[in-house]
C-alpha cells in the first residue's frame, strides 16, 4: 500500500512541472504582446523648410477611432493642430496650421489599439527660419537720383536769347566795317599808285 501511495505521488509531481511549464509558455506572448509606433512622419529631430501638412503616426496595431489623442504644440506653445485625428488602419493623422510660425514642434500621442493596448509618447521637429526677402521698393528708394534740371523762367530765355542775337548783330556789324575800312584803304592806296604814274 505505502509503494503504491509512493507511485502516485511522484506521478503527480512528474505532471505539475510540464503544467506549470505550459502555462508559462501559453502566458508569455500575452505578456509580451503590446503596441508600438512603428514610423512617424515628420520623423522625431527632422529639420523642415517649411511646416508640413500634417503629422502621421503610424502604429504596429490596428487603432481605435474613439481613443486616438495627438497634440501637436508650436513654437509658441500655442496648439498647432487643426481638428481631430482622423484614424485609417494603424495610422492616425492630424492636420496643422499651414500658417505657423517657424520653430521646434512637439508631438505628443496617447492611442489605445483595436485590442485595447494603450500608447503613448512624444517627439520634436524643428521648422527651420526663413529668411526675410529683400523689399523691391526699398532697392529703388535707395538709389541715387540724378538732380532734375529746373526749366528757365520765360524771363530769363528771353533775356538769354536776346543777348545771344545782339551778339550775332554786333559781330556781323564788326565784319562789315573792317571790311569796309579795308576796300576803302585798297583803292586809296591803288589811286595813289596810279597818279605817280602819270
Amino acid at each position: 500500500m505505502h509503494y503504491t501511495y509512493g507511485r502516485v505521488r511522484f506521478a503527480a509531481r512528474a505532471l505539475v512541472a510540464p503544467a506549470a511549464l505550459g502555462i508559462l509558455v501559453a502566458g508569455a506572448p500575452l505578456a509580451a504582446a503590446h503596441t508600438d509606433l512603428d514610423s512617424s512622419a515628420p520623423v522625431a529631430e527632422a529639420s523642415l523648410a517649411e511646416v508640413p501638412e500634417s503629422v502621421t503616426l503610424t502604429f504596429s496595431d490596428p487603432m481605435d477611432q474613439k481613443y486616438a489623442k495627438v497634440a501637436v504644440t508650436g513654437p509658441d506653445k500655442k496648439p498647432a493642430g487643426q481638428g481631430t485625428p482622423r484614424v485609417d488602419g494603424k495610422r492616425v493623422t492630424i492636420a496643422l496650421d499651414p500658417q505657423a510660425s517657424a520653430g521646434e514642434y512637439s508631438v505628443g500621442y496617447r492611442v489605445v489599439s483595436a485590442d485595447g493596448h494603450p500608447v503613448s509618447g512624444s517627439y520634436t521637429f524643428t521648422v527651420q527660419t526663413r529668411k526675410a526677402s529683400p523689399d523691391p521698393t526699398a532697392s529703388v528708394s535707395a538709389m541715387p537720383t540724378a538732380p532734375t534740371p529746373t526749366p528757365a523762367s520765360g524771363a530769363q530765355a528771353a533775356s538769354d536769347s536776346a543777348g545771344s542775337a545782339g551778339m550775332s548783330t554786333a559781330a556781323v556789324t564788326a565784319a562789315g566795317v573792317l571790311m569796309a575800312v579795308g576796300a576803302a584803304g585798297y583803292l586809296m592806296l591803288r589811286r595813289k599808285r596810279v597818279s605817280r604814274g602819270d
